[in-house]
């Protein structure tokens, strides 16, 4: 802080070609700062593109680095739906929520899916009809 002694030797054309100076200075930083934002939002619609969004990038950086763990059974999905389809005909939803019902343990999201899948591909199973299967003989 300058003191009014120390203003007082200076003469009013030094000081208003100090503020001349500072006021061009202003300007230099302003216009540093619009390019450097503008580069910022240039990266950050690169990123978007990459990523589907900056805070969806986080997001999946985030699951990446979490460990999910698959639960244990005793009998595998295969082996949990002959035994809830013996003697029977059951719908996909049904079936798959009967075995979870008997204590088959999943982490999946889409469960219903991964049953549905299970009794498309495996031979030991028969479709019935549209969305119905039984045990194959």
């Amino acid at each position: 802080m300058v003191d009014d002694k120390g203003l007082s030797d200076v003469s009013t054309d030094a000081l208003e070609n100090e503020l001349r100076r500072r006021m061009r200075q202003l300007e230099t930083l302003e216009q540093k700062r619009d390019r450097l934002l503008s580069q910022l939002r240039d990266v950050e619609s690169e990123i978007e593109v990459l990523a589907g969004s900056t805070e969806l990038g986080a997001l999946q950086a985030k699951l990446r680095r979490r460990t999910r763990r698959r639960p244990f059974n005793e009998m595998s999905l295969e082996d949990a739906l002959a035994k809830a389809l013996t003697g029977r005909t059951m719908t996909v939803t049904q079936v798959a929520e009967a075995v979870l019902l008997a204590g088959y343990k999943t982490s999946a999201e889409n469960f219903r899916t991964i049953v549905n899948q299970t009794l498309i591909n495996s031979e030991k199973f028969k479709r019935v009809s549209r969305g119905r299967y039984t045990v194959s003989d």
